[in-house]
């Protein structure tokens, strides 16, 4: 099957490469991601200016845009025959209410609403551990792909997959199916005499509820997290 893959750390990124890894177990993979870092952009799209597609090797290419818009261009003129749009691995999580902010989620979000099935990979940083183990995340992913991708197709549904940051000796984690956690991030900024605010709130403090996505990755588990748009 062609699976087209993206995300928003660029084309460049580790997590991406460790996703195509993955991914040609599983099917042809073709990627359309972001030129550069596009962490945080949410779902915007690029309405008034152009967006330019630039071609950076066999099945592969860069947008000069969000990761709305690669979804957007990358089934339009790149995969329009993709059964499946795959969207990570981006460095750090996206739990809870991270995945309105994310422009991981958003570029699976665009392919749903144009009637694409997908799946957003992330994996959590924990504090006190370095380096994220990209091979590991790789196998990770592709346990996740060979449950998730025989599934039937439900228009509307994508999943919300969120990796634990391990250490090297603690074992193989399970995948584990749970709700997203309805709590915001705190709610928290720092005030410079200036007039000038910076956020500080404190990611891996933030509110857990018990048997949610954020609490269940947190203990160390791979959290699958169904969401629907219709």
């Amino acid at each position: 099957m062609k699976l087209l893959l993206s995300n928003d750390d660029g084309i460049d990124a580790p997590g991406l490469n460790a996703l195509f890894a993955a991914a040609r177990d599983f099917g042809n993979p073709v990627i359309v991601a972001p030129a550069t870092p596009q962490s945080g952009m949410s779902h915007r799209v690029t309405w008034e200016n152009s967006v330019r597609l630039e071609a950076r090797g066999a099945d592969r290419f860069a947008v000069h845009g969000t990761p709305a818009d690669c979804a957007r261009l990358g089934l339009l003129r790149v995969a329009p025959d993709a059964q499946w749009v795959l969207s990570g691995i981006n460095d750090g999580g996206n739990l809870g209410a991270d995945v309105y902010y994310s422009g991981t989620v958003a570029a699976v979000r665009e392919a749903v609403l144009h009637g694409w099935p997908g799946i957003a990979f992330s994996h959590y940083r924990r504090e006190g551990i370095r380096d994220v183990d990209w091979p590991r995340a790789s196998r990770w992913t592709a346990r996740v792909l060979a449950d998730l991708l025989p599934r039937p197709i439900e228009r509307g549904l994508f999943y919300n997959v969120n990796f634990p940051h391990l250490t090297s000796d603690e074992p193989e984690p399970p995948i584990v199916f749970c709700p997203l956690d309805p709590h915001p991030l705190p709610l928290s900024y720092r005030h410079e005499e200036n007039g000038e605010h910076f956020y500080d709130g404190h990611y891996h403090s933030r509110q857990r509820t018990a048997g949610a996505d954020v609490d269940t990755c947190f203990s160390g588990r791979i959290v699958v997290t169904p969401m629907r748009l219709f």
